[in-house]
């Protein structure tokens, strides 16, 4: 695909969260006087990180059936349509719909949830309509980077889905994983993303089976595998293959939880994963810039403004700048939950980076700023300026010099 830019490269950057969650308590905490639901509030801090970003992506583990069934949380979700436009609020434009709960409400809550998916202006994968649909292997695009992002659940809990419809969720199963990363590469995929659905709830590590089908799918030629279902953050590797695009790869086996109910250590918070990407339209190749994680804790209490869930950088436990309404608690389970992330993100490889928000905005700005310089020097004009006028290069303001 020609770059319409004209530019010789472009650099996207991701950002990727594990479980998107809502038991009965959020959405209890979210109602209003007019029985409507306000999620919003809980992304307040969170999306000024994700505002730095070009794409978000995160899973989506409950399911949205409609109004007509009660509202629940675990162990069957149906949840208010509201949490979407929350999480369209937050910034996200893919949800992953590929997981244990996806089928809570049969064939009605996996079209519904599409549905109400794409009316909140975001796409999903993991979770299909049609037979056509699943093998079609949607691309998505982003600055002229063409990527896949495909999605794959360990099973569904509760239903056994029937033979004639189990095109509606995507399972493991090594034979169509093949199949899918070589349709999306014949379709002129330059990323391929896996978001898997797997491994043992509540386990720190990595267990057999999650290792045995991250190999596969390596050798299958994934450039990015991410990993959610435990709840809990599981170690980051980097790795090569002769079969992938890009030049470094990296797995990620559980991203854990982003936002939840679950108030124990290690299920309280996490991390948001954040990873850049540049493509070179000259050569058609593609590099891993960086890899990045933000800390997150999950703050459930009375603020400012009533009871709230609220999303919060744990960087601000190591730097002992709680808000004022934390509790002695409060700051303990959140330096607890920042110091627990930092050990494990960092455990198996030191090319991963601890990132805050400010840094975020700066690498934007940064960016931006780059951009517009390129932009600047590709401009062909000659002008004869003033003997006693100066340009100001960096900046490109004109400044009339004293006679």
């Amino acid at each position: 695909m020609n770059n319409v830019s004209g530019d010789s490269s472009v650099t996207v950057t991701f950002s990727v969260v594990g479980d998107v969650m809502c038991h009965s308590t959020q959405f209890n905490y979210a109602i209003r006087e007019d029985s409507t639901y306000d999620f919003k509030p809980v992304y307040r801090e969170i999306k000024r990180y994700f505002d730095n970003s070009d794409v978000i992506i995160g899973n989506l583990e409950t399911v949205v059936a409609g109004s007509d069934i009660e509202y629940s949380g675990y162990p069957v979700f149906n949840t208010p349509e509201d949490f979407l436009k929350g999480l369209k609020y937050a910034g996200f434009d893919i949800m992953v719909t590929g997981n244990n709960h996806s089928y809570d409400h049969q064939k009605k809550g996996v079209i519904n949830t599409i549905d109400f998916i794409r009316k909140n202006g975001m796409q999903n994968t993991g979770t299909y309509k049609s037979q056509e649909a699943r093998d079609s292997v949607q691309l998505f695009e982003q600055s002229g980077l063409k990527f896949a992002l495909l999605s794959y659940t360990y099973g569904v809990n509760l239903y056994r889905i029937p033979a004639k419809n189990k095109f509606l969720v995507n399972r493991i199963d090594p034979e169509l994983i093949k199949q899918d990363i070589d349709k999306t590469k014949s379709k002129g995929a330059d990323l391929v993303i896996v978001y898997f659905h797997f491994g043992r709830e509540y386990a720190r590590t990595e267990n057999s089976y999650q290792r045995n089908i991250v190999n596969k799918t390596i050798e299958y030629g994934a450039d990015i595998i991410l990993g959610s279902h435990p709840h809990t953050l599981q170690p980051v590797e980097l790795y090569k293959t002769a079969n992938a695009n890009i030049d470094t790869g990296f797995v990620a086996f559980s991203l854990g939880n982003f936002i939840s109910n679950q108030r124990w250590r290690y299920s309280d918070g996490g991390t948001v994963l954040n990873f850049s990407v540049t493509k070179d339209f000259k050569t058609n190749t593609i590099k891993l810039d960086a890899v990045r994680y933000l800390p997150i804790w999950v703050f459930k209490g009375v603020t400012n403004w009533g009871l709230e869930y609220l999303i919060l950088p744990s960087d601000i436990a190591a730097n002992n700048s709680y808000p004022s309404y934390f509790t002695k608690e409060d700051k303990e389970l959140m330096l607890q939950c920042y110091n627990d992330t930092k050990e494990l993100m960092e455990s198996r490889t030191k090319r991963i980076v601890l990132d805050s928000i400010d840094k975020s905005a700066y690498r934007k700005w940064e960016f931006e700023q780059a951009k517009f310089r390129a932009f600047i020097a590709k401009i062909p004009y000659k002008v004869d300026y003033p003997k006693n006028l100066t340009v100001k290069a960096d900046s490109l303001q004109f400044f009339e010099q004293e006679d």
